[in-house]
């Protein structure tokens, strides 16, 4: 699978790349994410310094707690990222990221805060809470 991927909102106001490899895909099921996308997050992540940004002029950060903030397209409404004050990672949201990724859910976090209305499939590692 490649090392340098791109990725966008679905308008294309907002166009990023990213080089290196990315983590395994998180899926967080925590009520944040479950209302900021419609349903939990899979994510993936990177250091925030392979992250380069194309377009970005509908790009807005929205801080979600007290300790981390939430990107998103203004225009579309896409989410695409989310870091945390502080440590020098960012995640991305993996739906985002253009053409095949190789990438695959290693871990669904905040378990016990999934909606009701579906399965977490076996075969990754599951936590009630963070990890």
């Amino acid at each position: 699978m490649p090392d340098d991927y791109k990725g966008s909102c679905l308008c294309g106001g907002v166009i990023y790349e990213v080089r290196g490899p990315l983590r395994p895909v998180v899926a967080c099921h925590c009520t944040q994410c479950r209302k900021t996308t419609g349903h939990h997050v899979a994510a993936t992540g990177a250091p925030a310094e392979a992250l380069t940004m194309t377009a970005s002029e509908t790009l807005a950060w929205y801080r979600s707690s007290p300790a981390a903030e939430r990107g998103f397209c203004t225009r579309c409404g896409s989410n695409l990222f989310w870091r945390k004050d502080g440590s020098g990672r960012i995640s991305i949201w993996a739906g985002t990221l253009d053409g095949p990724t190789g990438l695959t859910i290693e871990r669904h976090i905040f378990a016990a805060s999934k909606g009701d209305y579906y399965e977490i499939a076996p075969g990754a590692l599951v936590f009630p809470e963070s990890d």
